[in-house]
């Protein structure tokens, strides 16, 4: 019986090894909103970090998170460090590229859960009296990360909260 039992685990082991082998060596989660709202506004709340707090999802996970921002907070060169709880963990952000009404990108790096650099986009595009707003983030999937996406949805689990996110957003912009 504890043959069994064993050889069952080694197949179940063996298993997910394989099936992790066959997840992508990247990743992308993206999300889009269209905002009643002109670029300059929307632009406006990405491109300063300190605005992120009225609409970034993270905030709400942990009010008591610690936020260390850098001399700028605002365009290239800004940055914002974070952190906080299990959820929200801990990491840096900088603002890598700012085009003024039309797109921020970033350099992510999490410390905590675990150790990782994305980059993270958001391009708007005005589309008559409104923003149509696009938020995604990319980045390497090492092995071990391809072990937890065969139990862990990555575009579910972060995709929802960029929709909270794009949602908090729409709100204060539309205001």
């Amino acid at each position: 019986m504890l043959k069994i039992i064993g050889i069952v685990i080694v197949v179940v082991i063996a298993g997910v090894l394989i099936l992790a082998a066959t997840k992508p060596d990247t990743f992308r989660v993206q999300r889009a909103a269209s905002i009643k709202a002109p670029p300059e506004k929307v632009f406006a709340l990405i491109n300063d970090f300190n605005r992120w707090g009225a609409w970034s999802p993270w905030e709400k996970k942990d009010p008591a998170m610690k936020r260390t921002f850098g001399a700028t907070t605002s365009g290239k060169g800004a940055t914002y460090a974070w952190e906080g709880n299990r959820e929200v963990g801990q990491g840096r952000m900088e603002i890598a590229e700012s085009v003024p009404s039309s797109k921020v990108a970033l350099n992510l790096d999490f410390v905590k859960p675990f150790q990782a650099h994305n980059l993270v986009e958001f391009t708007l595009e005005p589309k008559g009296d409104t923003t149509n707003v696009t938020w995604a983030m990319q980045g390497d999937t090492p092995y071990f990360a391809k072990i937890i996406h065969v139990f862990i949805n990555m575009d579910k689990m972060v995709g929802k909260d960029f929709e909270a996110g794009l949602t908090n957003l729409k709100a204060i912009a539309e205001q």
